[in-house]
Formats: C-alpha cells, sequence, structure tokens
C-alpha cells in the first residue's frame, strides 16, 4: 500500500516537471503588421495584441495622423497577424475664382413702336461673381471641390427691348383727354382711342407724383434721378407745360417730393411736400409739411414761395406719408394719415392759423404694416365741394386686434364732421371710391350723380385678393357690379400702396377708365359696354379730365 502511494507521487512529480520544462521552452506570441503611409512601406512586429492607434503611437513607430488624415483599417481595430495598415495624408485649402453673370434679355412690348418691330433701350452689362471652393487634397493630389461661397461682386444688367405690339384696338371716341403711364411714360389719348401718344420717352417715372391740371393741358410728375450714384435724392419734380403740342419737359428743381399737386382755380401754382432720402426702409423720411408754389410755365423757375404747414411726427406708423387732396374749389384740403382723415381750410393755411394736424373727421384703427409700407386712406371729394369720401379701417371681426383687422368699407363725411356714414361694408383695403361728376342739375335739392368703388371679392383677404367695379348711387344704394363680366378674374391694386388710382370718371360722368390685367379699359356706367384701350400690359394710373 506505501509502495504503491509513493510510486504514484513520483509519478505524479515527473509528469510536473515535464510540464514546467514544456512551459519555459514555448515562444513568445508574434503578430506582424504592414504600414504604408508618407510614401514608404514598413513591416513591424508587434509582441502583443492591441489597437492600431496605440500601435502607430508605439515608441517604434512613432506616425502622428490628424482628424483629417484616413486611417484604415480605422484607428480603433484590434490588430491581427498580417494586417496591412494604410495612412493617406488629407489636407484643405480653398481656391477662389471669377465667373461671368450672363444677363438676360427681357421683352417688353410697347405700343409706341410698329408691330413686331425692336427697339433696345437699356443695353446689357454681364455680371460677375467669385466662387470659392474648399478642395481636399489626399497624398498630395487634388480630388474634391467643394463650393463654400458665393459673392456677386457686379450685378448683371438685363437688356431691355422694347417689341411693337401685334394688334390694333378698335376705335373708340375719348370725350377730354385721358392720360395714363405706360413703360414709365406718360401717354395721353385725346378725341379717340387710335390718338394714343406718348408725351416722355425716357420711361423714368417713379410712383409718387402724377397729376393733370384742371384745365387738362399741365402736368406734373415725379421721376427717377438722372445720376444713379446719388443717394441723397429718390426722386425729383417736373412739370409739362402743355401736352396739346410738342414740348420738352421743364424741371421744377425740386427733390425728394412724396407729393405735389395743382392747386384749383389758381394759375400755375402747385402744392407740394417733401421728404430726405434714406437708406432704410422705405427710402424717405417724410416732412409732413406743405409748400404752395407759384411757377413759371415756360422755365419752371419759381415765382413766389409759401409754407402752408410746418414739419411734423405725422403721427402714428408717420415714417410713410401724408396723403393731400384739395377740394375742386380749391378751398378745401383733405389729408390722411395712418389712423385718420382731416379736412383744412384753404383760407386758414394762407393765415396761417394751422400749426399742425388736428384729431380729424374720421378715425379709426391703425392698420399694422405690411413688407416695408404703411397704408393711407384714399381721398375723394364730391363734384360740388360738400362731402369726403375715403376707405376706413373697421373693428375687429374676430379676435384678431384692431391693427389687423381684415375689414375696410366707404365712408363719407362732410366738411364740418356732422356727417359720418359708412356707404359701403366690407369693400377692401383698395377700395378708392370716387364721387362721378354732376350728370344734371335737376329740381331735387339733391345733386344727380354716381358713386364708385372698387369691392373685393374675398372681405378677408382684400390686400392680395381680387376686386369687381361697382358703382351705386350717391348714398350707396343701388349698387351694382359693373367690370368685369361674371366669370373672368377680378380687378387686382396696381400703384395702391401710392396713389390708389386704379380708374378714372370720364369728365361726363357716363364712362370709367380702369386698369384691368394691365391694360387700359373703358366701361360705359348706362350699359356696361367695354372697349380695351391698349394692348402691351403695361397701363397703370389713368386721369381723366376736359
Amino acid at each position: 500500500m506505501t509502495i504503491r502511494f509513493y510510486a504514484r507521487v513520483l509519478l505524479l512529480l515527473s509528469l510536473l516537471s515535464v510540464l514546467v520544462a514544456c512551459r519555459e521552452t514555448q515562444q513568445p506570441i508574434q503578430i506582424r503588421v504592414r504600414l504604408i503611409a508618407d510614401g514608404r512601406e514598413r513591416v513591424f512586429d508587434v509582441p502583443t495584441a492591441t489597437t492600431i492607434d496605440e500601435f502607430l503611437r508605439g515608441p517604434k513607430v512613432d506616425v502622428q495622423y490628424s482628424e483629417l488624415d484616413i486611417v484604415n483599417p480605422p484607428p480603433f481595430t484590434q490588430i491581427a497577424d498580417g494586417m496591412q495598415i494604410t495612412i493617406a495624408r488629407v489636407t484643405e485649402r480653398e481656391e477662389c475664382e471669377t465667373s461671368e453673370i450672363p444677363y438676360k434679355q427681357t421683352p417688353v412690348l410697347n405700343e409706341g413702336l410698329q408691330p413686331g418691330e425692336k427697339k433696345v433701350v437699356k443695353s446689357g452689362q454681364a455680371g460677375s461673381q467669385e466662387i470659392c471652393y474648399r478642395v481636399t487634397i489626399i497624398d498630395g493630389t487634388p480630388k474634391d471641390r467643394v463650393v463654400t461661397r458665393t459673392t456677386e461682386v457686379r450685378a448683371a444688367q438685363d437688356e431691355i427691348i422694347y417689341v411693337g405690339v401685334s394688334g390694333d384696338v378698335e376705335p373708340v371716341p375719348v370725350d377730354g383727354l385721358l392720360a395714363y403711364k405706360s413703360n414709365g411714360n406718360i401717354w395721353v389719348i385725346q378725341g379717340s382711342s387710335t390718338s394714343k401718344r406718348p408725351i416722355t420717352t425716357e420711361g423714368n417715372l417713379d410712383s409718387h407724383v402724377f397729376a393733370l391740371s384742371p384745365n387738362g393741358r399741365q402736368i406734373l410728375y415725379t421721376q427717377k434721378p438722372s445720376v444713379t450714384d446719388d443717394s441723397t435724392t429718390f426722386n425729383q419734380l417736373w412739370m409739362i407745360n402743355d401736352i396739346s403740342r410738342p414740348s420738352q419737359p421743364t424741371s421744377l428743381v425740386l427733390d425728394n417730393i412724396l407729393y405735389a399737386d395743382w392747386i384749383p382755380e389758381l394759375e400755375n401754382t402747385i402744392s407740394y411736400s417733401s421728404a430726405e432720402s434714406s437708406q432704410a426702409t422705405p427710402g424717405w423720411l417724410p416732412f409732413h409739411d406743405l409748400w404752395q408754389m407759384r411757377v413759371d410755365p415756360n422755365t419752371g423757375e419759381s415765382l413766389g414761395v409759401k409754407q402752408l404747414l410746418g414739419r411734423s411726427g405725422g403721427g402714428l406708423y408717420g415714417w410713410w406719408g401724408t396723403r393731400f387732396q384739395w377740394s375742386p374749389d380749391g378751398q378745401k384740403l383733405a389729408w390722411a394719415q395712418a389712423d385718420r382723415v382731416g379736412i383744412f381750410d384753404f383760407a386758414s393755411l394762407q393765415d396761417g392759423d394751422v400749426t399742425g394736424f388736428d384729431a380729424g373727421l374720421m378715425k379709426y384703427p391703425v392698420l399694422v404694416p405690411f413688407s416695408g409700407w404703411s397704408w393711407r386712406s384714399t381721398l375723394a371729394w364730391s363734384p360740388d365741394n360738400s362731402l369726403l369720401i375715403a376707405t376706413t379701417h373697421g373693428a375687429p371681426v374676430g379676435s384678431e386686434s384692431p391693427e389687423n383687422s381684415p375689414a375696410f368699407s366707404v365712408s363719407v363725411t362732410d366738411t364740418t364732421g356732422t356727417l359720418n356714414a359708412t356707404l359701403a361694408s366690407n369693400a377692401g383695403i383698395w377700395s378708392a371710391p370716387q364721387f362721378s361728376p354732376l350728370l344734371s342739375q335737376t329740381e331735387s335739392q339733391f345733386p344727380k350723380g354716381y358713386l364708385a368703388y372698387l369691392k373685393a371679392r374675398d372681405p378677408f383677404n382684400t390686400i392680395n385678393g381680387e376686386y369687381d367695379l361697382v358703382v351705386a348711387d350717391r348714398d350707396g344704394s343701388n349698387a351694382r357690379v359693373l367690370f368685369p363680366e361674371e366669370g373672368r378674374p377680378g380687378l387686382t391694386a396696381q400703384e395702391s400702396i401710392f396713389q390708389d388710382r386704379e380708374f378714372a370718371w370720364s369728365p361726363d360722368g357716363h364712362q370709367i377708365a380702369i386698369i384691368y390685367q394691365g391694360n387700359l379699359w373703358i366701361v360705359d356706367v348706362a350699359s356696361s359696354i367695354t372697349h380695351q384701350l391698349t394692348l402691351d400690359g403695361r397701363a397703370s394710373t389713368p386721369i381723366w379730365t376736359r
């Protein structure tokens, strides 16, 4: 028993010694990897398994790489025997180059040319731009180019080409003189629709002043300054003394004019309100002043200037300006600001008794400005000088604030404010109501005539929506849609934020000239018969007088 036990112990000891001897003679583990970087190839034996990042940063290798460099396989990968590791060096640089911006050709229909005739009125000029790229360079070879920024160095100027209109308009008798603007020029029609002719040809009228004298011979207008880099001037006031015969426009040497008009019953006399140019929207700072000036009709020189209103702030949202409108007899001056309409007596203005704007005769909630403009009511007098009609902003129709109310009505007042009535509710912001001239005097104490205004098809979308031309009796009764006919698109505002002159009554009160889809039309009030007078789609701002 004892012998067997000792034999087993000796056998176990022998086995243990053999195992120890084998362990002592075993070789350490070796991992061989191939590294390709910086244009050369090297082989390394790594004694222990590790990550590629630890291997590259080890003392034997000591290879640095940036976040841009491409390591393949990725640095977090565990090294394996026979693995090949590559490092592609990546850098970035910016490259910029200048390229041309081609100009466009813009054809503009013009009735002053023969059908099909073309005339270049403004030469095109190519612009330029700087385009910068981020260029990726891999091991010295440029690869990807990605645009990082594009900067316009010089804007391209389109080439403007006038093209004669094909087609003819139907001959229509035109009572008195009908003036309008087209392609930045003044056009007039006298006698017949076939007698259209341009009065100016430079094409640089702006949207502030366009006023015909009561006798139909003289016209005031503002145009853009001839020196385009003059940042202190945004327009200039000009006059044509007699549009019945060829004559050169005359400068009145007045700049930055927001309003100007002829004073009725005063020969060669105008009133105007001025401003100063501004880099901020809308491009001017109004003075809300008013001046009277008598001009030499031949030279445009001043024969005397008198200030009727001094400078002021102009009330709420005064940065847009104040609107003015003389009564037909020149004895009253209506004015409109953002939240009110009032009337000045001309005698008080002449005597200097007026020192500023009062509370007005019609007040309404101010309208919050839209896209850099602030709404002002239209102003129109009755031909007997007794009534003033305007568009007024209504109270909220729901939970909106007063400033955001969509309601606009046609309202009327007398010169004392005793009468203050609504003639048409929810007509729209561009309703621009106007009384017709007197048709005839009867034994009735009420003058005979009409009221016309534009009525929005959607009373809750009147700024950009469509309108119909409505004619009614002077008190707003018996209203009916006159134009356009049922099923056709509605009227849209042209220059309403400045002048609100989409239509004009004929001197006899039987027709209305109106802008529809960019063309001038005449509509007969009694029969609703319509005639299109222009074809180029560029007409605006009609004025009609004897």
